[in-house]
């Protein structure tokens, strides 16, 4: 089973994560998981954080040689910033518990609840923890889960749909996206949105508030029957919404045409199927977005997720004091105006992951090479049975 874990506060020393189930035989390429990660920090409307971490990942354990070995893969991503908080942030040092202290929690975020629960007198200890910070792991695992994957000519990619009210509706083919998102400062795809959109991030930053938006990742080259209909938890999309919605400041997910759905007639929503000798097994349309049952379909999927403005504004909201439950302005924390296009790249490797993790169950191979004839066996069955690439 696939599975990992992340550790590290967000002003702490490092961010520390631990893989476990990736085959061994995988060549890693550290420069591709750096460029994800430097992905992850870029995009229009992010705030001062980002001058001063320039993330790389540092691989510890478990690959040798450029290659996994079958162990648990550890690997650290250091806070450059963790340098301006060692009094503060010192994990066995005496610290200065006064000076940083966060009394004011933030509506929005998981501050007071946070308090609540683990019976703290300072949020300090819950934002450090909840902060989008730890997303910098999770792309991470996402890109070596890709690596992974590549080798099955699996590929993904995201952009921006949008922000604020501003939408982007037209529709986009897979190579279209991955060609030109990085070419935006909003890793939105239509030019003709982006100085609308810089200038709306512009005014809310002016304004003391933030904005949240839409992001959509694509996955292409997927193989039918990962996931299952058996149990819920087996479901591909239910993992997927699960995996996403864990995601910091992600309020709503969906797969295909999602809630448009609920719009429709079902002759409207159901993707028809059609066969020819030449093409195998094919859709007429993806409205479910390449998942029917629980499983792929091995149509292209297609995911939304919806991020919420980010809750650390510059024009503090009403709140109380957690210790004195007095009213005060919530407290202000460096922070960004818009992480939209930050949140794209983040969804786009949390998916990968959770695609990975369905990918090995399925096929199985503690290696490489038994991964690559399970996999050659299995499309061969489904050649068999009409389906073709």
């Amino acid at each position: 089973m696939l599975r990992y874990l992340t550790s590290g506060e967000s002003h702490g020393q490092s961010l520390i994560t631990i893989i476990d189930g990736i085959p061994s035989n995988i060549e890693l390429n550290i420069d591709d998981i750096n460029e994800e990660l430097r992905k992850r920090q870029g995009g229009y409307g992010r705030g001062g954080r980002m001058k001063i971490e320039k993330d790389k990942i540092n691989i510890i354990g478990g690959v040798r040689g450029k290659k996994t070995i079958g162990s648990p893969i550890s690997f650290e991503i250091k806070n450059k910033d963790f340098e301006n908080w060692v009094n503060f942030m010192s994990p066995m040092d005496e610290i200065d518990r006064e000076s940083r202290i966060v009394e004011n929690v933030r509506p929005g975020h998981a501050d007071l609840v946070g308090c609540l629960k683990y019976d703290f007198d300072d949020a300090r200890n819950v934002l450090e923890r909840s902060s989008a910070r730890e997303t910098a792991s999770r792309v991470a695992v996402g890109a070596i889960c890709k690596q992974v994957l590549k080798n099955f000519n699996i590929e993904f990619t995201s952009h921006v749909v949008q922000i604020g009210d501003i939408k982007d509706d037209n529709i986009y083919d897979f190579d279209f996206i991955k060609n030109n998102v990085n070419n935006s400062e909003i890793r939105c795809v239509n030019p003709s949105l982006e100085e609308k959109i810089k200038n709306k991030i512009d005014e809310c930053k002016k304004d003391g508030d933030s904005l949240g938006g839409i992001v959509e990742i694509r996955v292409k080259n997927i193989i039918p029957g990962l996931g299952s209909y058996t149990h819920f938890d087996k479901k591909i999309d239910g993992q997927l919404a699960m995996h996403l919605m864990g995601t910091q400041a992600i309020k709503g997910v969906e797969i295909g045409i999602g809630f448009e759905a609920a719009t429709k007639v079902g002759s409207k929503v159901m993707d028809e199927i059609s066969y020819d000798k030449e093409n195998g097994i094919r859709r007429k349309t993806n409205n479910l977005g390449g998942i029917e049952g629980g499983m792929t379909t091995g149509e292209e999927m297609i995911i939304r997720c919806a991020m919420k403005p980010i809750p650390t504004l510059y024009k503090p909201l009403d709140t109380i004091n957690v210790n004195t439950l007095q009213s005060y302005k919530a407290s202000v924390e460096r922070s960004d105006a818009c992480a939209v296009p930050a949140c794209s790249v983040v969804c786009e490797n949390v998916v990968a992951f959770v695609i990975c993790q369905f990918f090995l169950e399925k096929l199985g191979g503690d290696c490489l090479e038994d991964l690559q004839n399970n996999y050659n066996t299995y499309v061969k069955r489904l050649g068999d049975r009409g389906w073709k690439r």
